[in-house]
């Protein structure tokens, strides 16, 4: 938890507190989490575990470098 000091006026970014609210924004892009639908918070707690395992499923599949494809005989010769 960032605590914000007393004699800072107006709006000043706090260390930290950003990744929290990214970490939100992520998960609420899941249909099921923008909205309580669900019950139970056992059921909401699956939902949240669910959708992070998609995000890092997603971005770890960016990480694994491609093949490039490789050209045919006849490609090449023309």
């Amino acid at each position: 938890m960032v605590k914000r000091s007393d004699d800072v006026k107006g709006f000043v970014v706090l260390p930290r507190r950003w990744v929290v609210e990214r970490t939100l924004g992520w998960l609420m892009r899941s249909r099921r989490l923008v909205r309580d639908f669900e019950t139970l918070p056992a059921s909401s707690e699956a939902f949240i575990y669910f959708s992070a395992a998609m995000l890092m499923s997603r971005s770890l599949a960016r990480l694994v470098p491609r093949p490039k494809p490789e050209r045919s005989r006849r490609a090449a010769a023309a």
